[in-house]
């Protein structure tokens, strides 16, 4: 069985090992579309602070991930298409925007599965870059009063 995920996975973090080692669970072949940074502008208000191609190379040293796509679109039917899925895994802010819901409608069509997660609490690369500011910001205050 192939499962398939999408994302942005910037600042790789226990929460997208998370949900790639579950999708590992379900399937075979776990293929992880990666969002490309003009993909991620459309629906972020900044890009991924790490490169595609980074982002891309540390999905692939993964054990728990076989295939590594990047995607340019914000469309996900070309890829299920091409890769065949048993199994779309989705984050809880998946939503019903058009994209979504076209893939959903193709994917149901074909008699397979959308499995909705919901994210790791523990972490989020918006919760690592709001750590990261907020630290930074405190060691000017304390370089400051030195």
């Amino acid at each position: 069985m192939i499962v398939y995920t999408v994302g942005t996975f910037d600042l790789l973090h226990v929460g997208h090992l998370a949900l790639l080692e579950y999708c590992r669970t379900l399937g075979d072949v776990v293929a992880v579309g990666v969002a490309s940074n003009s993909v991620v502008s459309s629906y972020k208000p900044n890009i991924p602070v790490i490169p595609l191609e980074e982002r891309m190379e540390m999905l692939k040293a993964l054990r728990c991930v076989d295939i590594v796509r990047p995607y340019d679109k914000l469309e996900y039917v070309s890829a299920c298409e091409e890769l065949k899925p048993d199994i779309f895994v989705i984050g809880e802010d998946w939503g019903n925007k058009p994209h979504n819901l076209d893939v959903e409608a193709y994917l149901h069509s074909k008699g397979n599965k959308v499995i909705q997660v919901s994210y790791n609490p523990k972490t989020s690369s918006t919760k690592i870059k709001q750590n990261v500011i907020s630290q930074s910001h405190r060691g000017t205050y304390l370089a400051q009063e030195l």
